[in-house]
């Protein structure tokens, strides 16, 4: 009887062992939870049973799983914030989890357009896993597909921001990551390559781009063989920067071969593209006859108020404008943006960029004040999207530019102004672009009298373009001319030789290729050694330096503006322009 009393009677189990049971079946709940909703229930029923502290990693992981759905950044990053608060206890902590916590605080932040924050977030958890690298506490394995991720982030923060060539080397760097790991005839490493090519082509450095694109063409060839849609979609880039190679012909060739695989597919879209590409390679060889026909054709296969057809109409604008035939070519133009305005709150981005190219054509066509509107209307769109404030740089030199060609000096100072600073903050101090916004910037306070600010700026764009681009290219060298002239409507004409002496040697080194610019330059030099030689006869030390406000005091040659427009035409805007709103 005694023994049965006792099987009768359950084990007492203490509180301790009770708590700890709990914990670990609301764990256990948690784990094998599958859909978000019963992740949510899951972590909110051990809320009650764990401290913040505890809840670390089921926080990291319910943040995970959000980001990995493409649930509200908000959401993600409250997660990850408690996930955070759970792991950095100490400045030296370096974990895999908080890495991977950073990870996610720098995606969410992305997601909510706080670029500086996202950079924050991942730059740190790079730092993380290159001490977790040092100490050698954590299995390489393990941690590069947390390295690949931040590096891949970093690129779309970095680009979002308009750091594009700063991006590249975070892309570069997770590609790296992928060959470690891929085999190197893997689909996945083909498309990489072309994702690499793309980005190259964004900024303009075709001969890498060739490179990348066709390592991507050659796998997919491999792989998938001559008609698969991959290999289209290779050809069609491949065609892209054969253009920007100026080897136009190669560029028809493989948008034809490109064309017919998407016509067997059936992709109508990608086809469409491909065929307004053709179009655009006709016009760069000169057949505008037969890119007015590949458009007409594509035309007909558009609906009449799709964005498609409005950039049908602007390469049919620009066909018909290398033919002389404006008023056509107008028509065209008013009927894209007619297009346009329609779309202006759909598509923002792509309107704002459409509108950038067309005031191009108007500016081609002499009609400035129309091609400054449009850019205006460009820039009122994208100043309210965070991630394109680099094409608000952009836009603003353009505009200061168009504005200082048509004599409004006083209005394109706060344009030209503008645009450096919000291109050194997209681009960093020495990228080429802010040497040309600071040539213009200071051409419009030479016509204001302004030659201390002046000689200011052009030294600053003197420096910028001797490490972006090279001492000895023909803008590095216009900039020293520039330089010399303000110093010359200052009236200090020793600096003012000095400087065009470097000029005239800069020339001399370029050859036959550059002789009328080399004449230009040596007459120039005598003009102002004569000058020099005249100032130390008639002046004393005292008056060598005129006041700035006195405009008959300024050399003839800088008196004129139409001399002045073509002494600081940036040669260099168009192309630049283009550049910085590639995609």
């Amino acid at each position: 009887m005694f023994n049965t009393l006792a099987e009768q009677t359950p084990p007492q189990i203490s509180s301790r062992q009770r708590k700890i049971k709990q914990k670990s079946d609301l764990e256990e709940a948690f784990e094998s939870a599958e859909s978000t909703e019963e992740m949510l229930k899951a972590l909110k029923d051990m809320e009650s049973c764990f401290d913040e502290r505890e809840l670390g990693m089921a926080c990291l992981k319910m943040g995970l799983k959000l980001d990995q759905e493409g649930h509200d950044p908000e959401k993600v990053l409250s997660f990850a914030a408690r996930a955070l608060n759970s792991f950095d206890r100490d400045e030296d902590d370096a974990s895999l989890p908080l890495a991977m916590t950073l990870q996610a605080m720098g995606s969410a932040s992305y997601g909510l357009k706080r670029f500086n924050d996202s950079l924050g977030y991942l730059n740190r958890a790079k730092r993380v896993l290159r001490k977790l690298e040092e100490s050698a506490s954590c299995n390489v394995e393990n941690s590069s597909p947390i390295l690949h991720a931040v590096e891949l982030e970093l690129y779309n923060v970095k680009t979002a921001m308009g750091r594009r060539e700063e991006a590249l080397t975070n892309l570069l760097k997770a590609l790296e990551l992928k060959e470690l790991v891929l085999d190197e005839r893997s689909g996945e490493l083909g498309k990489a390559y072309r994702e690499v090519a793309e980005a190259y082509v964004s900024v303009l450095n075709f001969r890498e781009a060739y490179s990348y694109c066709m390592r991507a063409l050659n796998i997919h060839k491999a792989l998938l063989g001559n008609n698969s849609v991959q290999v289209a979609h290779d050809r069609r880039l491949l065609g892209i920067i054969h253009s920007g190679l100026q080897d136009h012909d190669a560029a028809l060739e493989e948008n034809e071969l490109s064309q017919k695989v998407l016509k067997n597919w059936g992709l109508g879209q990608a086809l469409l593209q491909a065929e307004i590409d053709t179009a655009n390679f006709q016009i760069a060889l000169g057949r505008y006859y037969d890119a007015i026909d590949t458009l007409k054709s594509v035309l007909q296969r558009t609906d009449k108020e799709s964005k498609d057809r409005a950039m049908v109409l602007l390469s049919m604008s620009k066909a018909l404008s290398s033919q002389e035939n404006f008023q056509e070519s107008k028509k065209c133009l008013d009927s894209a943006c007619e297009i346009l305005r329609k779309k202006e709150k759909s598509f923002p981005v792509e309107v704002s960029e459409a509108y950038m190219e067309i005031s191009t054509q108007y500016e081609l066509m002499n009609e400035f004040e129309t091609a400054i509107s449009l850019l205006n209307k460009a820039l009122r769109m994208l100043e309210k999207i965070p991630q394109e404030q680099h094409s608000v740089g952009t836009v603003s030199a353009r505009i200061g530019w168009l504005l200082l060609l048509t004599g409004k000096v006083e209005q394109a100072i706060p344009s030209l102004e503008d645009a450096a600073e919000r291109l050194k903050e997209s681009f960093g101090p020495k990228h080429f672009s802010i040497g040309y916004v600071y040539n213009n910037l200071g051409a419009a306070y030479l016509e204001l009298d302004r030659p201390q600010s002046a000689a200011q700026v052009f030294a600053y764009a003197k420096d910028v373009m001797d490490v972006s681009l090279g001492p000895h290219h023909a803008d590095s060298i216009e900039a020293v001319q520039n330089l010399s002239k303000a110093y010359a409507a200052m009236g200090s004409y020793e600096l003012a030789v000095d400087f065009q002496k470097k000029a005239v040697e800069a020339w001399e080194g370029h050859g036959q290729n550059a002789e009328d610019e080399l004449k230009e330059a040596r007459q120039i030099l005598e003009q102002l050694m004569t000058k020099a030689r005249a100032s130390l006869l008639n002046q004393s030390p005292a008056k060598a330096l005129p006041s700035a406000n006195t405009r008959d005091r300024r050399p003839d040659v800088f008196n004129h503006r139409n001399e002045t427009k073509k002494a600081y035409h940036c040669k260099g805007m168009p192309s630049l322009y283009n550049a910085m709103n590639s995609s």
